[in-house]
């Protein structure tokens, strides 16, 4: 289990690497694609933007405990990101610091009691409050890799990384085929995780940063190694 600590500490730093990474983008860079098809660097900064104050929503839960749902209606996310797509980059730039300064900011004031109050994440999971930093931490850091700016999976700490390697290999167990089982290893002693239920007889291993990659759908497996074929995965989204 990682430490609310760590996770905000997490946030902060990709949050940080967003903000430096946008400052520098000349003013037409906002309407060009990202490397999420579909969309522009402006849905992304825009998406980028509600989700923190979609997350504020839940720490507001569990500082309150009045129900606070992400979003009010399952429509609001797309219309908000189709909404704020559009605007200027200084715009965007403004609300990307400004909802992340509030993301940190509830975060802060969260007693440890409050911590351990079960909310709703967007999928309708019930999950501890404790869980909402590391769903923060999933979308600075791979949006950041998506934005297309220069920075790939290889920035992530390889810590950060490996926990998004056990997360993601979590939600995919459940999802690969019955006969799909490997084993996922991680370089310089991060550990190693099943993915699959089968008893794996395929171990895929290298660096952490290239196993979130491959697990994510943001790079193909030139980084890694296995022993006989890859696994067929399922889209992660």
């Amino acid at each position: 289990m990682i430490l609310v600590g760590t996770l905000l500490g997490w946030a902060e730093e990709g949050q940080r690497r967003l903000e430096e990474a946008v400052d520098v983008l000349p003013a037409h860079a906002v309407a060009e694609p990202s490397a999420l098809p579909g969309w522009t660097r402006g849905h992304l900064l825009t998406h980028l933007a509600r989700n923190a104050d979609a997350l504020v929503n839940l720490l507001t839960w569990a500082a309150t405990g009045v129900r606070t749902p992400m979003y009010d209606s399952p429509d609001q996310r797309g219309a908000d990101i189709e909404a704020g797509a559009g605007r200027a980059l200084a715009e965007q730039r403004a609300d990307l610091r400004a909802s992340g300064e509030r993301f940190a900011k509830a975060a802060r004031m969260l007693s440890d009691d409050a911590w351990r109050t079960t909310v709703t994440s967007g999928q309708g999971r019930e999950i501890p409050a404790s869980e909402v930093p590391w769903l923060r931490v999933r979308e600075v850091w791979l949006h950041l890799v998506d934005l297309d700016v220069g920075v790939g999976m290889e920035a992530l700490p390889p810590e950060l990384a490996w926990a998004l390697v056990e997360d993601v290999a979590g939600w995919m167990s459940s999802r690969v085929g019955p006969d799909t089982g490997a084993e996922l290893s991680a370089d310089r002693g991060h550990g190693t995780v099943v993915l699959g239920s089968a008893a794996p007889r395929t171990t895929v291993s290298g660096p952490p940063y290239a196993l979130a990659a491959w697990l994510t759908g943001r790079s193909g497996t030139d980084d890694l190694r296995c022993t006989g074929e890859f696994p067929k995965i399922p889209c992660w989204l």
